[in-house]
C-alpha cells in the first residue's frame, strides 16, 4: 500500500500547491516570523506551507485564494460557537467600540455573570479567569500544590493540557520519560510528575500510594491522542483513589466541553475538585478559567502566607479582561446553548455513523469514536484505551493524505487529528459533503 498511498500523496500535494499560490506566497514573504508562521504550531501542514486565512462565519473559512471551506477545524475547538458568533459580535462591539476599555484591571458585572454560568453548567462554585486554558492548569495546579503542600502531579500518558511543563510526561518501556519534542524543559520531567495510562485503575492506586501527589490532572476522555472513553467505572475508580490519597481531582475540560453544555462533568455527574476550560467559551476570543468547589475556595482564602493578590504566581494583567467577559457572557448565555448543543450533537451523530458505513463498506481496520459534539477517527482497531495505543496508531503518511484530499475539495479538519466538529451553524448537508469526499478518498486507497 505505501507506493501507492506515496503517490496518492503526491497528487494532492501537487494539487494543493497549484491551487493555493496567494498562500504559498505570502508564506514566502513571511521572513521575520519564526517558522514564517506567528505560532510555531501553524507550520504542522500536509503540505509545504498553511493556507492563509481571508475571512470566516459560522461553519466556514474562506482562504486567501478565494476558496470556500466548510469548517470541522473550528480551532481546534476555540470557536465550536462558530465564527464570530452574531450574539458576540454585539457584545463585543458594545463593550469595546460603544463603551470602550477592553483593559483597565477593574472587574465588570460581566465577569460574576459568567462565573455564575459556569458553576450552574459544572457544578463548582468558585471561578478565576485567565486568557488560555494552559494558564488556567497552570494555575490551578500551583494552588493544588498550595494548598495540599505537595510537589507533583500526575498525569495520564500522552495527554494534553496546553504548555504546562509537568504534563510533558508518557510512560516508557523502562519507566517515564520525558515525552518526544519535549523543548527546553526547566526540569527533569520525572521529578515533578508521575504518569500512568488512561482506563489503569491499579497503575493510578500504585502512583498514588507515596502520598506526594498535589493533584491529578485528566480529560474526563482523552481527545488530543484521538478521543479515547472511559471504561465503565474508571472515572468513579479515579474519584476514589484521589479522595483516599488526599490527592485534588482537577477535570481539564477544554476539548472535552464537547460533551454537552457542561462537559462530561455534567454529562456524566462527576464531582471534581477543580474544573479547567479555555477557548470555546467566549467565542474564539482568548479565554481561559478556572472553578474551585466552594471547600477548596476557603482552603486557599484562609491562608494567610499566600500572595493571591499581587505576585504570589497566580494571575496574568490581561486575565479577566473586560473584552473576554463580555465575550464569554454572550456565547454561553446565547450561542452555546441547551438547544445548540442539541442540534451539535446530533450532527455528529449522523457524522459518525457516516464513517462507520466507510469503515464497515470497505472492511477498514479503523475505529471511529464520538463525544458529544466531537467525533474522530483512529487507524486501529478494535479502538485504543489508553493514550499510548492510541499514539502507536497514528500513521502520518495516511493522516496527510485524506487531510489534503478534503482540503483541496472544501472540507477543513485540523492539522492535529482526524477530529471533526460541530458548532451552531453546521448543517446537515455540511456533514454530508464531508462523508461523501471522505468516502472518494477512501475509496481511490488500494485496500478500500
Amino acid at each position: 500500500m505505501s507506493d501507492v498511498l506515496s503517490e496518492l500523496l503526491a497528487r494532492e500535494r501537487a494539487a494543493y500547491a497549484a491551487r493555493n499560490p496567494r498562500s504559498r506566497a505570502a508564506h514566502e514573504r513571511a521572513d521575520h516570523l519564526l517558522g514564517r508562521v506567528p505560532m510555531t504550531w501553524m507550520a504542522k501542514s500536509a503540505a509545504e506551507f498553511p493556507l492563509y486565512l481571508d475571512r470566516a462565519s459560522g461553519a466556514r473559512v474562506w482562504d486567501a485564494d478565494g476558496h470556500e471551506l466548510v469548517d470541522f477545524c473550528l480551532g481546534d475547538t476555540g470557536a465550536m460557537a462558530g465564527h464570530s458568533p452574531e450574539a458576540t459580535v454585539k457584545a463585543v462591539t458594545r463593550r469595546y467600540a460603544e463603551l470602550g476599555g477592553a483593559t483597565t484591571m477593574m472587574p465588570t458585572e460581566d465577569a460574576a455573570a459568567v462565573a455564575e454560568e459556569l458553576t450552574r453548567r459544572f457544578g463548582v462554585s468558585r471561578w478565576s479567569f485567565a486568557l488560555t486554558a494552559t494558564d488556567a492548569n497552570r494555575w490551578a495546579l500551583r494552588l493544588a500544590r498550595a494548598v495540599t503542600e505537595r510537589p507533583r502531579v500526575l498525569v495520564m500518558s500522552f495527554s494534553y493540557h496546553g504548555s504546562v511543563d509537568e504534563s510533558f510526561i508518557v510512560t516508557g518501556p523502562d519507566g517515564p520519560v520525558s515525552r518526544p519534542g519535549n523543548v527546553g524543559a526547566p526540569f527533569d520531567v520525572t521529578r515533578t510528575s508521575r504518569v500512568v495510562e488512561f482506563n489503569d485503575v491499579e497503575a493510578l492506586e500504585r502512583e498514588l500510594a507515596p502520598c506526594d501527589v498535589a493533584a491529578v490532572l485528566m480529560e474526563p476522555a482523552m481527545t488530543n491522542m484521538g478521543i479515547v472513553l472511559p471504561e465503565p467505572g474508571y472515572l468513579a475508580a479515579v474519584r476514589e483513589l484521589t479522595r483516599r490519597a488526599g490527592t485534588l481531582l482537577i477535570n481539564d475540560e477544554t476539548h472535552t466541553v464537547s460533551a454537552g453544555p457542561g462537559g462530561c462533568t455534567r454529562a456524566w455527574g462527576l464531582r471534581p475538585d477543580v474544573v479547567t476550560v479555555g477557548k470555546a467559551i467566549a467565542g474564539g476570543l482568548p479565554i481561559g478559567a478556572y472553578g474551585l468547589t466552594g471547600e477548596l475556595a476557603e482552603r486557599l482564602l484562609g491562608r494567610a502566607d499566600l500572595d493571591l493578590v499581587d505576585t504570589g504566581g497566580v494571575g496574568g494583567t490581561l486575565a479577566g479582561n473586560a473584552l473576554s467577559m463580555a465575550a464569554a457572557r454572550a456565547t454561553l448565555g446565547e450561542v452555546l446553548t441547551e438547544g445548540a448543543y442539541d442540534r451539535m450533537i446530533a450532527l455528529s451523530a449522523r457524522y459518525t455513523e457516516g464513517v462507520q458505513r466507510l469503515i464497515d463498506t470497505h472492511g477498514l481496520p479503523w475505529v471511529v469514536t464520538r463525544l458529544g459534539a466531537r467525533s474522530e477517527y483512529r487507524f486501529m482497531a478494535p479502538g485504543p484505551r489508553n493514550g499510548t495505543e492510541s499514539y502507536l496508531s497514528t500513521d502520518a503518511e495516511l493522516e496527510d493524505y485524506l487531510h489534503l484530499y478534503l482540503l483541496n475539495r472544501g472540507v477543513m479538519l485540523t492539522p492535529f487529528h482526524n477530529m471533526a466538529l460541530m458548532c451552531p451553524d453546521t448543517t446537515e448537508a455540511d456533514v454530508d459533503l464531508h462523508l461523501e469526499i471522505l468516502g472518494a478518498a477512501v475509496a481511490a486507497l488500494p485496500t478500500a
